[in-house]
């Protein structure tokens, strides 16, 4: 019998959330190319098209997104309970702390109904970065800034987190980031939301599981680590050195390379548009942007062979900072982001559900026998 380490390239289930052309370079949501999504739509819209299989009428969308701004604000037990946090805690962990007990403010428990499918997404997507944005701030000893209804999903988050409303711009292009890490087919997250769905616990189980799981340094952080990584670079004359340095340590470069993508991941290629729509608000004298650009340049020219390129990590850090968003919140962004494409998995999961129960094959011993304390060596 053999084992299949890590299911990799095992398929476990049947989906049409997303698709993935790792060979062309293709990323698709519901069969729309993420060009057009990023172009045109925004990431509640795209949220509700990732859970509910299509793009919303105009009245589906107003109440959607009524629904979620009525779950911006979170309960004062949720607050006092971050106050009592250790402050040092890292934000990772208070999200997959805090996700549990707001299903105790759901009235709606039953998994298999889609009144719960409906109330666990808004109030995630809702009071995810409400909880996010008090966390930072409690943790800095600051006051905690109450939401506004009136700005965008994305400015919203922003103004809690820094304390000053963003500019417009910016909330458009931190949103668009959201919309690129929604869903990526199945991963190690997903498929950890899949397993516990299947078992029929409530979809905050579930979330707070798959949060769990991108809170590992193997599936979650790239992008925290190519942050720190180009921080410490003291003079881009260093790079080529820095990288040739790794290379023949056999080190990974931090931010390239894809376990699906054999060329440029498409999101990468957004998310390097965005970054320069920012520095034309920021202006380019930014000395973390310099490098960032000189340190693609010179690991592609070192790679190429390889073809091996930049993923989506590479400059989101870069990005994220130039927004005020600290490096240790990298993660749990990608983790507001992701809650829709979760959510979607077990929802699709739930209509053919089959309880997870895979087998091993033991390679213990047997016959032993039990040797009393005093006789042990």
């Amino acid at each position: 019998m053999k084992v299949y380490a890590g299911l990799a390239g095992i398929p476990v289930v049947k989906s049409s959330i997303s698709y993935i052309d790792g060979q062309k370079g293709i990323l698709e949501y519901r069969g729309i190319p993420i060009y057009e999504l990023v172009q045109n739509s925004n990431f509640l819209e795209v949220s509700y098209l990732l859970v509910f299989g299509k793009l919303p009428k105009q009245t589906e969308y107003d109440q959607f997104l009524c629904d979620v701004k009525n779950n911006l604000n979170v309960d004062s037990s949720i607050i006092n309970f971050l106050k009592d946090i250790p402050k040092d805690t890292h934000p990772m962990k208070v999200l997959q702390s805090i996700i549990p007990i707001l299903s105790a403010f759901d009235e709606n428990k039953d998994v298999l109904d889609e009144k719960h499918h409906y109330s666990a997404l808004v109030r995630l997507l809702g009071q995810t970065p409400t909880v996010l944005a008090a966390w930072k701030r409690i943790s800095e000893g600051k006051e905690i800034v109450e939401p506004d209804f009136r700005l965008s999903y994305g400015e919203n988050f922003l103004y809690m987190l820094r304390g000053e409303k963003p500019e417009k711009a910016e909330g458009e292009i931190f949103d668009k980031c959201l919309i690129l890490h929604a869903e990526h087919t199945i991963n190690a997250s997903t498929f950890t939301a899949i397993v516990v769905v299947s078992t029929l616990a409530d979809f905050y189980s579930c979330v707070s599981s798959a949060v769990g799981s991108l809170s590992g340094r193997l599936h979650g952080g790239a992008n925290e680590r190519v942050y720190h990584m180009l921080s410490h670079i003291e003079k881009i004359e260093d790079i080529p050195k820095i990288i040739d340095e790794k290379l023949s340590r056999k080190e990974r470069i931090m931010g390239f390379g894809h376990r699906v993508y054999k060329t440029y991941d498409p999101r990468a290629l957004i998310i390097k548009e965005l970054l320069e729509k920012l520095i034309k608000i920021k202006g380019d004298n930014i000395p973390l942007y310099q490098k960032a650009k000189e340190f693609e340049k010179v690991a592609l020219e070192r790679l190429k062979e390889k073809k091996i390129y930049p993923n989506i990590d590479f400059y989101s850090g870069v990005l994220y900072s130039l927004l005020g968003i600290p490096p240790e919140f990298y993660t749990p962004v990608f983790a507001m982001a992701r809650i829709s494409g979760w959510i979607a998995h077990c929802k699709e999961y739930l209509k053919e559900n089959k309880l997870f129960r895979p087998t091993q094959i033991y390679d213990g011993g047997h016959n032993i026998h039990y040797i009393p304390p005093e006789k042990r060596e």
